[in-house]
């Protein structure tokens, strides 16, 4: 039995729910998304909250699956997610060209020009070290911040590079010989 497909979907104020054949479309005031419905789960529409079910028990890691996927729509169309990245090192910056283009420095010869996806914010602050990622789309969101992060992963021996907020990296030492 599926406990996550069971729980419901709170549905806040401000956000519309389309339910067609196959597929949901979830409107709110960050914007709009729209997700396949796998055959055999059906979401019921009730006036303060979804409900996703399913047809077979065979089902129920799709059910489960469909269940956090629309939550995740609602959730982003009302609030929005956010991801924050920091970027250590000397010389290592962050700089956005207009609206659409964020400018790395990351220790190459070159610099790395990133073009922001559509339906994706991204905002440096004033040290240019900290770079914040938002967006309605929760896949979205974490493809462009894992992306942005496999440009220069953090280094074990010099702990620098492209890292989550918060993130704890362990220190290996190096060769015992050198000093």
């Amino acid at each position: 039995m599926s406990r996550v497909g069971l729980k419901p979907i709170p549905l806040p104020a401000g956000v519309k729910i389309a339910l067609t054949a196959g597929q949901v479309e979830v409107q709110g005031p960050k914007g709009s998304l729209r997700l396949p419905l796998p055959a055999g789960i059906t979401l019921k529409s009730l006036p303060s909250e979804l409900r996703a079910e399913r047809n077979d028990d065979r089902l129920a890691a799709l059910h489960g699956l469909t269940r956090s996927l629309v939550d995740n729509a609602v959730q982003g169309v009302s609030h929005g997610f956010q991801k924050e990245l920091d970027i250590v090192g000397v010389g290592y910056r962050a700089e956005m060209k207009g609206k659409a283009i964020l400018v790395l420095s990351l220790g190459f010869s070159h610099l790395i020009e990133y073009r922001v996806p559509p339906g994706i914010e991204i905002a440096v602050d004033a040290k240019l070290t900290h770079v914040t990622i938002t967006g309605f789309d929760r896949q979205r969101v974490g493809q462009v911040v894992a992306e942005l992060r496999a440009l220069r992963p953090p280094d074990p021996y010099k702990n620098k590079g492209v890292r989550y907020t918060g993130e704890r990296l362990k220190k290996k030492e190096g060769k015992t010989g050198a000093k």
